[in-house]
């Protein structure tokens, strides 16, 4: 019996929740969907992000080809993130977790929201 690629990479499901598994990288890869950012940027869209975790996240997103970095020769540095052409395919999953999210946001009881801390721009 023949085995598929997927056999020895995982299932394909799997693969896709690996790439945009943890706590930022939805989010990560929502925003930049929208046009390219810079670091500071991406820390007040996401101010509940510690600087570490959304530089782990960011270069886990560049190593993986979902997003790309831009550094600009000046003085300071300049440094900007976009989708890359791979991430671009992520959009209509990325897009239908928004749909779904929302969805379901609506359907959860009162008490159960909680006011979220994030910048509210996103929606």
């Amino acid at each position: 019996m023949r085995h598929k690629r997927y056999d020895l990479l995982g299932c394909p499901v799997e693969v896709c929740t690996e790439m945009i598994g943890g706590k930022w990288k939805g989010k990560l890869l929502f925003i930049l969907m929208k046009g390219a950012k810079r670091h500071g940027e991406l820390r007040k869209l996401i101010p509940e992000a510690t600087q570490r975790m959304l530089t782990f996240q960011l270069r886990e997103l560049e190593r993986d080809g979902l997003i790309q970095r831009k550094i600009y020769p000046e003085s300071p540095p300049k440094v900007e993130y976009s989708v890359s052409n791979q991430g671009k395919k992520m959009k209509p999953v990325i897009d239908a977790m928004w749909d779904w999210g929302k969805k379901f946001l609506d359907t959860l009881p009162q008490s159960r929201v909680v006011k979220p801390k994030a910048n509210r721009a996103l929606l």
